[in-house]
């Protein structure tokens, strides 16, 4: 683990203020400590020659009080900033994401991303409360401190020269190993999150099969190896404070030892004597701290680390690019579905709507074909030919080889929310009312448009005021499908010119609710919407402009 990750200060601007704030309370401290030293050596010494000592005491008194207000102070800000970073990351996090794309988020576990920003995220406050004031008081006391002892008596200040570095040493060492124990535990964690994250999301179907005990038992597993991994953890915390405070007992020791013989000697006077004496545990206390803060802080760095390694894949991403492939067109000689090359040609010229060519995801089947405005274009075939897979494509859920373009802009170019109004077969609902469900993205809702959207999609009797749960329970399969097709027609609305994209929109509907679906579409392609159209059922073909079969080749 690097003492302070250049990233962290880099992506976010509360790291740089801290650390900033950190210098000033450190140097601010290093001068109380030598001033408190030399007053309790003022002290101690005159009242053993017999001088009043009253106002040495008072001044004593005021400085230890300033060094309590600036331990509190060095704690708020850490408490503070590590709450503003946390925000700053999580805000980098998500738009990373988002510019990576659906197609990057698709081939991460989305749990142990949610862990890493949430809890592994406040664990930084031990790192900033604790770790960085205690590293900054380190590089600017330890070496301020062993100066103002070589002052006073080169042999004691000598003596801590030569002993300090073995303190780093034995901290690197054990530091080393205790990165390796802490990984493994952050990694359990997030092994755990996972499980149980699975395991609650499939306990019905479990429980239909009488595995739900096996389910738990896995997940007591993960908990007792995760209970483990942390005892470990602090196996080599108490070993790593251990070794430290050993070797700066010995070594303040070292120097009690000679000041002692040498005060007896008559070498060295009383007074520089025990103020040498006085500053020795502090030249050694910040490094002694930082050894221990490293343990409470390396769970946040383990965070921090996995949060960097995106946003690092993030800042190498061009611009404007989302995660898809390319690999350039598809392979010659293969077979285009649904148009022939020189008309697709002719038509992306022209910046027609959607023009697909050779556009292949993974080992299917190639696609060819142009969609345009006032144009239902119906893409059916058998199950695993690749229906959903073309749509996963175009909205950058999937990479893919060969063209798609959209009014003569390549898609790859583009953001899907610009230019693409989708419902898939899951509806991805969230928690929330109805309204704000349908009105995903919208800064602003439209009451009216959210009404006129249920209508359309065959919901006229859903309140849009209906409080839904996770996922959105609360509505039959077929309430949430209709709503989910709520959703893409409102953001269809707000900008005609976006293609309409519905994957099995009435799978879960009833014969009479798909007709009124089917009108809703025709009525709104025929008023110049541009249509992509999922489905198995043979009523579709009735309004459908085209039909784009795949798997068969023309």
């Amino acid at each position: 683990m690097k003492p302070v990750d250049p990233r962290l200060l880099r992506y976010a601007g509360a790291a740089r203020g801290f650390l900033a704030a950190s210098a000033l309370i450190g140097v601010v401290q290093t001068a109380v400590v030598i001033v408190f030293a030399w007053l309790l050596t003022d002290a101690v010494t005159g009242a053993l020659a017999g001088r009043d000592v009253t106002a040495s005491l008072l001044w004593l008194l005021a400085v230890a009080l300033l060094r309590g207000l600036l331990i509190a102070a060095s704690d708020a800000a850490g408490t503070r900033a590590a709450a503003k970073t946390g925000m700053q990351l999580r805000a980098a996090l998500i738009r990373a994401v988002g510019r990576l794309g659906p197609g990057w988020l698709a081939q991460r576990n989305r749990t142990a991303l949610a862990v890493t920003a949430g809890h592994g995220l406040e664990a930084l406050d031990s790192y900033f409360a604790r770790y960085i004031p205690q590293l900054v008081l380190t590089v600017i006391a330890t070496p301020v401190v062993l100066a103002v002892m070589w002052w006073q008596d080169w042999p004691s200040g000598l003596t801590a020269a030569v002993t300090l570095p073995l303190i780093p040493l034995f901290l690197i060492l054990i530091g080393i190993a205790t990165r390796t124990v802490q990984q493994k535990q952050w990694h359990t964690l997030q092994r755990l999150a996972v499980r149980f994250a699975d395991t609650v999301q499939g306990l019905a179907t479990l429980r239909l099969f009488g595995r739900e005990q096996r389910a738990a038992d896995r997940i007591e597993s993960t908990a007792d190896e995760y209970r483990r991994e942390t005892m470990k953890v602090l196996r080599f915390s108490f070993l790593s404070g251990f070794a430290m405070e050993l070797l700066a007992s010995l070594a303040v020791a070292l120097i009690a030892v000679s000041v002692g013989f040498r005060l007896l000697s008559g070498d060295l006077s009383l007074e520089v004597g025990l103020f040498v004496l006085l500053l020795a545990p502090e030249a050694f206390l910040p490094i002694r701290q930082v050894g221990v803060q490293f343990h409470a802080a390396a769970e946040g760095v383990a965070a921090t680390e996995d949060i960097f390694a995106v946003l690092d894949e993030a800042g190498a991403q061009p611009d404007g690019v989302h995660n898809s492939s390319r690999t350039g067109a598809a392979a010659a000689g293969t077979t285009a579905a649904g148009a022939h090359p020189e008309i697709l040609e002719e038509l992306r010229t022209a910046n027609a709507g959607l023009v697909i060519d050779g556009l292949r995801v993974r080992d299917l089947p190639p696609v060819s074909f142009a969609a345009d405005s006032g144009r239902i274009s119906l893409i059916e075939g058998p199950s695993g030919v690749g229906k959903s897979s073309l749509f996963a494509a175009l909205r950058g859920a999937a990479e893919y080889s060969g063209s798609a373009s959209f009014r003569g802009s390549e898609v790859r170019q583009l953001d899907p929310a610009d230019w693409l109004a989708w419902a898939g077969q899951t509806p991805g609902l969230l928690r929330g009312t109805v309204g704000d469900n349908v009105a995903l993205g919208d800064p602003a809702p439209d009451a009216d448009g959210i009404r006129r959207a249920l209508d359309a999609a065959c919901a006229e009797t859903i309140d849009p005021a209906l409080e839904l749960g996770v996922q959105g329970a609360g509505l039959s399969g077929g309430q949430a499908q209709r709503v989910a097709v709520a959703r893409a027609l409102y953001r269809h609305a707000q900008d005609p010119r976006r293609v309409l994209a519905l994957d099995e929109p009435s799978s879960a509907l009833d014969v009479e609710t798909e007709a009124r679906l089917w009108a809703a579409l025709r009525e709104r392609a025929d008023a110049g919407a541009t249509i992509l159209l999922v489905s198995h059922r043979r009523s579709a073909r009735e309004i459908a402009d085209q039909v784009i079969a795949l798997g068969v080749s023309v």
